[in-house]
C-alpha cells in the first residue's frame, strides 16, 4: 500500500509529542483536537507543552503535519491514534470520561476500514471493553517521559502492541508505520499490554525505593550512595541504565496511578500488593526530606527564617507540577516567608499565604536563612557556592539531586546537605 495517513486524536503532551514525532518520519500526519482554541494556538506556534527540542522538531518537519479541530478530517486518515493525556485525581484514579468521548468521536468520523489504536494510559480491560461492532479497537504502549519526550519518541526502544489475537498479522496500515522505526514490535494480547505498562512503571517504582532505602541508610552509617550506584550499575543483573538515583519521592501522576491501579486490582481480585503499598509509603516518607532536614537544622531555632525554594515542577525540562515535592515543601512552610523560582513554572503555582516570586535562580537565594533545591533544572548546575554564600543571609543548602559540587559548597562555608551521604 501507499504511505499510510496518520492522525492522532488529543493535543495534550501525549498526542501532540506522538504526533510531531510521526511527522518527523516523513508521514503525513493530522492532529486533532475539539479544542478549536488550543488548535489554533499549537498551529501558530505557541505549543502548550514544554518538552527539549519540540518546537524546533515541528519547525523542521512542518510541512508533513496539519492541525484541526474539525473530526471530519479524520476521514481521510488510515491509522488514528486516540492519545489524549488521561488525568488522575489525588488518589492516582484515572477519569476515563475524557478519552470515552475522544474514542466515540474518533469511530463515528474514521472510515471502517482504518485501524484505531488507544495510545492513552488505560488499566486493563479497557481496550476490549469499547470494541464495537464491525471496528476492531487495539491498543499500544506509550512510553514518553517527560522532558526526555522527543528522543522517546522518535527513537524508541520497542512497540508493545495489545491485539485481539497476538498470532494474526498486524494492520497493515500499524505494522508499515511502526516499521519505519526500526524497533522491535511486540505484539501480545489486550490486557497483557494494558498491563505491560504498568508493569514497567512498577519496576521502576521498585529501582528508586531501593535506591532510596539504601541512601538514606548511606546517611546514617557514613556510606555514599553516589559511590554504590556505579557498582550497582555495572552488575549485569541490574544494568548501567537503572533508576539507581535517590530523589524526593515519586512525583508526576503516571507511575503514582500505576501503583494505585495494581493495589485496586489486587483487592478486586484477592492477590498480594504488599509490596507496592511498601513502595508508596516510601515514597510519601522521601518526599518529606527536605522538610524534615529544616526543621532539624533551622526552624526549631529561628522562627524569623526565611526560605529560598528552587524548582517548582516536578522534574526538569516540564512545566508540570504534578505530585510536585516542592510545592509540598510549601506548602508546609506557610508559618515562614518564601522566595521561590523556576525556569518554567510560575510561583503562582505554589499556595501559600507569604510568598515571594524571584526573577532567577541567584534572586531567589538573596538574603534566605536557607536554599532547598528541589528541581533538576540544569541551570541550576551552574550556580557558584561562592556567590550563594555572599547572597543568603544563612549558610544551609539541601540540594538532594547533588547539583552543587558539594567540596566547592563547603569551602564556601556552607552547611551541604544531600540524599544518600552523611553530613560532615
Amino acid at each position: 500500500m501507499s504511505q499510510p495517513r496518520i492522525a492522532y486524536a488529543g493535543m495534550t503532551h501525549l498526542g501532540l509529542c506522538s504526533a510531531i514525532a510521526a511527522a518527523a518520519q516523513g508521514f503525513t500526519t493530522l492532529g486533532f483536537d475539539a479544542d478549536a482554541h488550543l488548535i489554533g494556538r499549537i498551529t501558530a506556534g505557541d505549543l502548550p507543552v514544554r518538552e527539549p527540542g519540540l518546537d524546533d522538531l515541528l519547525r523542521a518537519r512542518r510541512e508533513c503535519i496539519n492541525f484541526s479541530a474539525d473530526a471530519t478530517m479524520l476521514h481521510a486518515c488510515d491509522l488514528v491514534y486516540v492519545a489524549p493525556d488521561v488525568p488522575t485525581d489525588g488518589t492516582g484514579v484515572s477519569d476515563l470520561s475524557g478519552i470515552d468521548a475522544l474514542l466515540d468521536s474518533v469511530l463515528a468520523n474514521t472510515r471502517d476500514d482504518a485501524t484505531v489504536v488507544i495510545l492513552s494510559q488505560v488499566p486493563p480491560g479497557f481496550t476490549r471493553a469499547r470494541q464495537r461492532p464491525g471496528r476492531t479497537i487495539l491498543y499500544q504502549v506509550e512510553t514518553l517521559v517527560f522532558g526526555r519526550a522527543v528522543e522517546r519518541a522518535t527513537k524508541p526502544e520497542r512497540f508493545i502492541l495489545g491485539c485481539l489475537d497476538p498470532d494474526a498479522p498486524l494492520p497493515s496500515a500499524w505494522q508499515s508505520f511502526l516499521k519505519s522505526f526500526g524497533c522491535p514490535l511486540l505484539p501480545m494480547r489486550l490486557e497483557s499490554a494494558e498491563l505491560a505498562k504498568i508493569s514497567i512503571n512498577c519496576a521502576l517504582a521498585a529501582s528508586v525505593t531501593t535506591a532510596n532505602t539504601l541512601a538514606e541508610l548511606c546517611e546514617r552509617v557514613g556510606a555514599d550512595w553516589s559511590e554504590i550506584a556505579p557498582a550497582l550499575k555495572l552488575d549485569a543483573r541490574i544494568g548501567p541504565y537503572a533508576y539507581l538515583a535517590p530523589g524526593l519521592g515519586l512525583a508526576g501522576g503516571n507511575i503514582e496511578r500505576d501503583l494505585a491501579t495494581v493495589m485496586r486490582l489486587s483487592q478486586q481480585h484477592g492477590t498480594d500488593s504488599s509490596m507496592i503499598r511498601a513502595i508508596v509509603a516510601n515514597s510519601g516518607h522521601r518526599k518529606d526530606w527536605a522538610l524534615r532536614e529544616l526543621h532539624e537544622v533551622l526552624l526549631a531555632t529561628t522562627p524569623q527564617a526565611k526560605i529560598g525554594v528552587l524548582g517548582l515542577a516536578y522534574k526538569e525540562n516540564t512545566h508540570s507540577i504534578k505530585n510536585s515535592a516542592a510545592l509540598a515543601l510549601i506548602a508546609q512552610l506557610a508559618a515562614w516567608p518564601v522566595r521561590a523560582f523556576d525556569p518554567a513554572v510560575p510561583a503562582s503555582a505554589a499556595q501559600h499565604p507569604n510568598l515571594t516570586a524571584a526573577q532567577n535562580a541567584l534572586e531567589a537565594a538573596r538574603d534566605v536563612d536557607a536554599l532547598a533545591i528541589m528541581t533538576r533544572w540544569p541551570e541550576f548546575r551552574e550556580l557558584a557556592p561562592a556567590d550563594l554564600a555572599r547572597t543568603m543571609r544563612g549558610r544551609l543548602v539541601l540540594d538532594p539531586y547533588r547539583l552543587l559540587d558539594a567540596a566547592a559548597a563547603r569551602a564556601a562555608g556552607l552547611d551541604y546537605r544531600t540524599l544518600g551521604a552523611r553530613t560532615p
